[in-house]
């Protein structure tokens, strides 16, 4: 192989031209993103319990919960936390199982639960770590909560038009309620008490399906909705009719307020209200085109929002990988032109410009590696092609350096690069062998740190190993 390419220098030049070409071709593709992703192996039951007190939640949610897993395999962990009115379940896997089978197996088992309490609702069973945070926006107002919770409603929407934004949750307020105030002098101008009030609200402010109606052609359901889910529509409901007709309205007896359930459940920026707008990824998506995206619906949505109301980014995650491809950027470069001056005091231009083009030509062949392999751009990876940046050209240098000691003593070009490779290839190869083998022990650490730390030795062998090839 050395003398085939001595011999035509073409095809060398034609292969290290294809290896660029086919990094260019999937650097579009190549996701960005904060971190890699991390198999968290970990799945969460959620169970609502109103009006449960943390004892009745531990004995009526979390002690059927945990003896309907027992018998589930390559179970790790299993914990649940009792809350006021809630139950988290948290439960781990082994590695060595099957995470697919593994949730399966959890849904069917909590399925199967026939004892839970009657006011218990459905449990909620996610899978935990598929997305990751991106970019947080806040929505700043000096307006009432529930109308600055109604307009970032509206701006959630916007977002999930997007088709970059597939993921946006608000946080801030706590469970909307239409409180209802009376005064005693209301409830006894009408014989009333609150318990006979609430009857009559309750009775009228309904949401029940009626059945379904089965014809030749089609089924329909049928439902009968007249829950009011305004102060308007709730102040409409009627109390009391008389029997000439008049009319006596909840509206008219009670003042009825749009609020939130904690008044303490609530964000703050830079000293006002605010809605906080959390925008995550899939691990399909690319950080970096979710940013853009969101800075884009930002600038269209401050110039129709009022005065006074304002919309900014907080925690971005995505900061941190654009410092890390900018140092990745500047650090590449200075390095191109240090070899490059270095090379040029010892030995001549044409020596000094293919030794540098081992940078390019290895770290594009081993992004195109790395596509195929599910590597993103990431803080991980990033680091990685840092250390590749000190040891990549080393095989090149110790080569170019060899093959013109040979010229020097009177070779031609051919034997010289033939006689030259040959006698640093042992030692070139070892020191590739010795490397590989130094990294590669990080590939088999488990848990979330070897999920984390194992992009380093995937990264630094496939840069060295084209280097090799290249050089």
């Amino acid at each position: 192989m050395i003398r085939f390419f001595a011999e035509h220098p073409t095809a060398a030049n034609l292969l290290m031209l294809l290896l660029i070409i086919m990094g260019v071709s999937v650097l579009p593709d190549i996701k960005r993103e904060t971190f890699p992703v991390i198999k968290a192996y970990t799945v969460d039951i959620t169970v609502p319990y109103p009006g449960a007190s943390p004892l009745d939640v531990e004995k009526g949610i979390c002690l059927p919960l945990e003896d309907a897993l027992d018998g589930i395999s390559f179970i790790e962990e299993k914990s649940c936390e009792a809350r006021q009115n809630l139950s988290l379940m948290t439960v781990k896997m082994l590695e060595q199982g099957d995470f697919d089978q593994f949730m399966d197996d959890v849904k069917s088992a909590v399925d199967g639960i026939a004892d839970f309490p009657e006011l218990a609702e459905e449990p909620i069973i996610t899978e935990r770590g598929r997305t990751q945070n991106v970019v947080s926006v806040a929505l700043t107002a000096d307006i009432p909560q529930a109308e600055l919770k109604n307009l970032a409603e509206v701006i959630k929407q916007n977002m999930l038009q997007h088709p970059a934004i597939s993921l946006v949750t608000m946080k801030g307020f706590s469970n909307r309620q239409l409180r209802i105030q009376v005064s005693q002098q209301h409830l006894r101008r009408y014989s009333l008490d609150l318990q006979q009030l609430a009857n009559i609200i309750a009775k009228q402010n309904v949401d029940l399906p009626l059945g379904s109606i089965e014809t030749n052609y089609a089924d329909v359901q049928l439902r009968f909705n007249d829950e009011r889910s305004s102060v308007s529509s709730l102040a409409e409901l009627v109390i009391f009719k008389g029997e000439q007709g008049n009319e006596v309205r909840l509206g008219d007896i009670a003042t009825i307020v749009d609020t939130f359930e904690l008044a303490e459940d609530k964000v703050t920026f830079n000293g006002h209200p605010a809605a906080l707008l959390k925008i995550n990824k899939n691990t399909i998506d690319d950080s970096l085109n979710i940013l853009v995206a969101v800075e884009d619906i930002i600038e269209q949505e401050l110039k129709k929002l009022p005065e006074g109301v304002s919309l900014a980014i907080t925690q971005d995650a995505t900061s941190i990988v654009k410092d890390r491809i900018n140092m990745l950027m500047r650090n590449a470069w200075q390095g191109l032109l240090l070899v490059f001056a270095v090379m040029w005091l010892f030995f001549s231009i044409r020596y000094a410009f293919w030794v540098v083009m081992g940078l390019p030509v290895s770290f594009l062949a081993s992004a195109f590696l790395l596509s195929h392999l599910g590597i993103t751009i990431n803080m991980i990876s990033m680091v990685a092609l840092l250390l590749a940046l000190g040891i990549l050209m080393d095989d090149a240098i110790v080569i170019s350096e060899s093959i013109g000691s040979q010229i020097k003593k009177g070779l031609k070009p051919l034997a010289a690069a033939v006689e030259g490779t040959k006698a640093v290839a042992s030692g070139v190869v070892s020191s590739f062998i010795t490397t590989l083998c130094i990294f590669t022990g990080l590939m088999f650490l488990e848990g979330d740190i070897g999920q984390i730390l194992k992009v380093i030795p995937i990264v630094l062998i496939s840069v060295i190993t084209v280097s090799l090839v290249e050089a």
